[in-house]
């Protein structure tokens, strides 16, 4: 496989046998990722991260006088750590130190791409800022167990990203509250314009009726300025309307192009469009078919293309620039397809998959439940028959109170039994409700 995109700089001879050990075991964390014939269980990684780990004090040892090198060694390093980050979220384990690694570098990737975008909204930043305090929360609990190594290279993501983000709130401090509503329509638009420029089919009616909206909110300005209630200039102008003027020269390129990207980079676009449709599916089906390990080979994709830019541009083989219109496209398929792997991962349950269909069956059965609740329950306690059946089958599979995979106690029994136990109580909730029925009637 190709390597991570890092500087391939000369390694130092001294880290050779470094570099020649982790690529063993990133060879073995990818087999280990392609086998589907077993489920993946805790005592096949925790020695592949021991080893892992190992290398990097070995490498730490030799770099005493320069921290900051970066070569293929490197570039290895990082795919084992995203592997193996990956393997722990695959298990159950999200709560625990090495799962943080791969969410850092999606979401470093995704604040650098707003922060070179320019436009975002205020939820943006309030979801990436919850994740990140919780991934602080969870080094901060694994700093006694885990490698020091490891959990200062995590401190110092976490520091980077949030550096980011403050300076991405104090980008858009200066929008007043007046302006805000007119900012976080103009993202909107502006994102569903180029969600439409990269339909299979181009639909330039829908193009037309977000240009539409944007002449009504220009028609609001007067004297080139939003104006607040009382008629005074609100702060954030400068942003509002510069905004305002991308949104229509942007639709205007749209509907120029007709949804057709120059043919120099309909290579680049196609590949970008495969990896964002995937990642849309997964959005839909995560419960039932996503093995976060799977995710890897996505995002190394993505960072490939994201890494072939050069001065924020992509450029053809003569080396000439994109053109404004291809350029946005792409950047537009690379950001949707960051945030889909982000979202995913932050939904990632802290369930193994061994105890995922388990997991999955008592999901649907709370929301079953939950809607017959929400509809006024039942006329009769006979109609809870068909749940009640189905939670006594999941109940009885445990051993001890636990649930076992062969002879396996996978990771996430607390979360599973919680839920069933919530199933149960949900169950007895609408049975009493209807004896109570059947009483007084």
């Amino acid at each position: 496989m190709a390597d991570s995109p890092f500087s391939h700089a000369p390694v130092d001879p001294r880290e050779k046998p470094i570099l020649e050990k982790l690529i063993i075991i990133r060879d073995k964390l990818l087999l280990l990722k392609r086998d589907r014939s077993t489920y993946v269980k805790s005592q096949d990684v925790i020695p592949l991260y021991d080893q892992v780990t190992e290398q990097v004090h070995l490498l730490n040892d030799i770099r005493v006088e320069n921290k900051l090198e970066q070569n293929r060694v490197d570039s290895v390093l990082d795919d084992c750590f995203q592997l193996i980050s990956l393997f722990f979220l695959t298990i159950g384990r999200n709560n625990e130190a090495p799962a943080v690694y791969s969410l850092t570098s999606t979401i470093l990737r995704l604040l650098e791409h707003v922060k070179e975008a320019a436009f975002y909204s205020y939820k943006d930043l309030v979801s990436i800022e919850q994740t990140l305090k919780k991934m602080e929360t969870t080094l901060e609990q694994g700093k006694e167990t885990y490698s020091p190594a490891l959990v200062n290279l995590l401190h110092n993501r976490l520091q980077i990203c949030n550096n980011l983000l403050n300076d991405l709130r104090e980008y858009i401090k200066t929008i007043s509250p007046e302006l805000s509503p007119t900012w976080e329509k103009l993202v909107s638009i502006l994102r569903s314009t180029a969600a439409a420029n990269t339909k299979s089919k181009f639909n330039a009616a829908e193009v037309e009726g977000f240009r539409t909206q944007l002449d009504e909110i220009k028609a609001t300005m007067k004297d080139g300025h939003f104006l607040a209630e009382d008629n005074t200039v609100p702060s954030g102008q400068e942003l509002v309307v510069g905004l305002l003027e991308r949104c229509l020269k942007w639709c205007g390129i749209v509907l120029e192009k007709q949804g057709n990207i120059d043919e120099r980079f309909q290579e680049t676009y196609d590949k970008l469009v495969e990896v964002r449709n995937h990642l849309e599916k997964l959005q839909i089906t995560q419960a039932w078919s996503l093995r976060e390990t799977d995710l890897f080979e996505w995002q190394r994709r993505l960072d490939r293309v994201d890494d072939s830019r050069r001065d924020g541009n992509f450029w053809d083989e003569e080396g000439r620039p994109a053109d404004l219109h291809a350029q946005r496209t792409l950047l537009y398929l690379l950001r949707r397809s960051y945030a889909f792997i982000y979202h995913l991962l932050i939904n990632s349950e802290p369930v193994s998959e061994a105890m995922l269909p388990i997991y999955n069956q008592l999901q649907t059965l709370r929301r079953c439940l939950i809607e017959v609740k929400k509809s006024g329950g039942v006329s009769n306690p006979r109609e809870l028959y068909p749940y009640s059946m189905k939670l006594n089958s999941i109940d009885n599979m445990r051993v001890d109170g636990k649930f076992q995979i062969g002879k396996d106690i996978p990771e996430g029994q607390g979360v599973v039994i919680g839920l069933l136990s919530e199933c149960y109580d949900l169950a007895y909730e609408l049975r009493t409700a209807a004896e109570k029925e059947d009483d007084s009637a």
